[in-house]
C-alpha cells in the first residue's frame, strides 16, 4: 500500500484560455469545412512542386532541426537515467587479501605468518524503496520533458516550413517587383525622350523636362535597390534551408499563379488549438512541474534503502568457487530529516510556484495561439477584395496614365498633368504586387497557426 503513494497532485488540464470559437464579423470569413488542418500534410498544402523541393532541403538540412532533435536525445537520455532508480543497481566485488605480521612478548619472539583472503560476491546497495513515490515523480517530471522536447521539434519544423514558405513567396514577389521597375523605367526613358522632342520644337520647358527625369531616377533606384533585395532574399533563403537554394529551384515571380490549397476550413472549434505542437510543449511541461511537487512532499517523509550481497569467500584462489564458504549479508537503514533550517519546505514552494508559472504559461501560449489565428482569418476574409480593389485600381490608373500623355502630346494639358498619373500608376502596380504576396503568406500563416504541416 505504501508503494502505491503519489503525492503529487491529481493533474488537470487549465480551463481553455480563450473563447470557444473564432471571431465571427465582416473582417473574418464565412464559417466553411470541418477538416483538421493538422491532418493535411505540408506536401498536399503547398502545390508548387519548386516550392516543395526548397521545403524538403530545408527539412532535411536546416541546423534549427538538427538542434531540437539533439534536444530530443538529451530529454530520452536523461528521461532514461533517471528511470533507472527505480530499480535496484546490481554490482559484482571481488577482493583479495595478503598479510604478514610478526609478534615479540616479554624478551621472546615468535614468529608470525603470512595468510590469504579471497572473496567474490554480487549483490545491491543503497536501493531506495521508492514508498511515498519521490522517485517515480522524478522520473516522470523527466518523462515530461522528454515529451516537451518532441513538441516542440515539432513546433519548430511547422515554423520553419511557414518560414520557408514566406522567404520564397517574397523573393518571388519581389521578382515581380524588380520585372515592374525595369518595365516602367523603360516608360520613363520614352517619356523623357519624348518630353526632349517636345523641348527641342519649343513645345514644351526645360522644366517639363527635369520633371520627367525625376521619375525615370526613381525608378532607376528601385531597379538597383530590388537587385540587392533579392539577392538578400537568396540568402535569407539559404540560411533557413541551410544549404544554398540552386538556381533551378528559386521562383521568377508569383503573378497570379496559386501555390498552396485554395482555401482552408475556417469554421473550427477553437479547442484545435490544444494540438498545436507549441501548446502541447506547454502542457508537457507543466505535467512535469506538477510531479515535481510529488517529489518534493516526498521529501518530508522518510527514506528506507537497502544493502544485500551473497558470495563466498576462502583462504586460497583455487579454492574460492570450489571449496570456499558461503556468505551473505542483508540490512536496510531509515532515514528521517529532523531539522534541515526550512531546506525542503523551500523546495515544495519552490516547486509549487513553478507550476503557477507553467500554468500562466500554457494559458498565455493559448491565448497567443487563439490571437494568430484570428489575425489570420481577419485578413484572410478581406484580402480577396483588397487584391480587387488594388487590381481595378491598376487598370484605372493605367488608362489615365495613356490618356494624359496623349491630352500632352496634343499641348492639351500640362505635362505635370502626365507626370502625376505615371506615378499614380507605378504606386498601384506596386501595391499590386504586395498584395498578391499578402494574400500568398496569409494562407500560409493560416495554415501553420492552426497547426499544420508536420508530414
Amino acid at each position: 500500500m505504501l508503494a502505491g503513494c503519489d503525492l503529487a497532485p491529481h493533474y488537470q488540464r487549465p480551463a481553455l484560455a480563450a473563447p470557444s470559437s473564432f471571431p465571427q464579423g465582416p473582417a473574418y470569413p464565412a464559417a466553411a469545412g470541418t477538416q483538421d488542418v493538422a491532418a493535411i500534410g505540408w506536401k498536399a498544402f503547398f502545390t508548387d512542386e519548386k516550392l516543395r523541393q526548397v521545403i524538403a532541403l530545408g527539412l532535411a538540412n536546416n541546423r534549427d532541426l538538427r538542434i531540437a532533435a539533439a534536444n530530443i536525445l538529451q530529454a530520452r537520455a536523461q528521461y532514461r537515467a533517471q528511470r533507472a532508480d527505480l530499480f535496484p543497481t546490481v554490482d559484482a566485488n571481488a577482493a583479495a587479501t595478503v598479510s604478514h605480521g610478526n609478534s615479540t612478548s616479554s624478551g621472546s619472539s615468535t614468529g608470525g605468518g603470512t595468510r590469504h583472503s579471497y572473496s567474490a560476491d554480487i549483490g545491491i546497495s543503497a536501493f531506495e524503496l521508492d514508498l511515498f513515490g519521490r522517485v517515480r515523480n522524478l522520473t516522470k517530471a523527466a518523462q515530461e520533458t522528454y515529451f516537451a522536447s518532441q513538441a516542440g521539434a515539432d513546433a519548430t519544423r511547422i515554423s520553419l516550413i511557414a518560414e520557408i514558405a514566406s522567404a520564397w513567396l517574397t523573393m518571388g514577389s519581389d521578382q515581380d517587383q524588380l520585372a515592374l521597375s525595369k518595365q516602367t523605367l523603360t516608360a520613363y526613358q520614352q517619356t523623357v525622350g519624348i518630353t526632349r522632342a517636345q523641348f527641342d520644337k519649343g513645345i514644351a520647358s526645360e522644366l517639363d523636362v527635369q520633371q520627367a527625369e525625376t521619375n525615370l531616377q526613381d525608378a532607376r533606384y528601385d531597379v538597383a535597390q530590388l537587385t540587392t533585395q533579392i539577392a538578400q532574399d537568396q540568402n535569407a533563403l539559404n540560411l533557413l534551408v541551410g544549404t544554398t537554394v540552386t538556381a533551378d529551384l528559386l521562383p521568377s515571380g508569383i503573378g497570379t499563379g496559386d501555390f498552396t490549397m485554395a482555401d482552408l476550413p475556417a469554421g473550427l472549434d477553437s479547442t484545435i488549438l490544444l494540438k498545436r505542437p507549441d501548446v502541447l510543449q506547454s502542457e508537457d511541461l507543466l505535467k512535469g512541474y506538477n510531479a515535481d511537487i510529488g517529489a518534493a512532499r516526498a521529501a518530508f517523509f522518510p527514506t528506507i534503502s537497502l544493502t544485500a550481497a551473497a558470495g563466498t569467500a576462502s583462504t586460497a584462489l583455487t579454492g574460492l568457487f570450489t571449496g570456499g564458504a558461503w556468505t551473505w549479508s542483508a540490512g536496510g537503514s531509515a532515514t528521517q530529516t529532523i531539522f534541515d533550517f526550512g531546506k525542503n519546505l523551500a523546495n515544495l514552494r519552490y516547486a509549487q510556484a513553478s507550476k503557477q508559472a507553467a500554468v500562466a504559461t500554457y494559458e498565455k501560449a493559448v491565448q497567443t495561439a487563439f490571437r494568430e489565428v484570428s489575425d489570420a482569418l481577419a485578413m484572410r476574409g478581406t484580402i480577396g477584395e483588397q487584391v480587387g480593389a488594388r487590381s481595378d485600381k491598376v487598370d484605372a490608373a493605367s488608362k489615365a496614365a495613356t490618356l494624359s500623355l496623349a491630352r500632352y502630346k496634343s499641348g492639351i494639358d500640362s505635362f505635370l498633368t502626365t507626370l502625376d498619373a505615371q506615378r499614380t500608376l507605378y504606386i498601384a502596380q506596386q501595391a499590386l504586387v504586395t498584395s498578391r504576396l499578402q494574400r500568398e503568406t496569409n494562407l500560409v500563416t493560416l495554415y501553420s497557426t492552426l497547426g499544420g504541416g508536420l508530414t
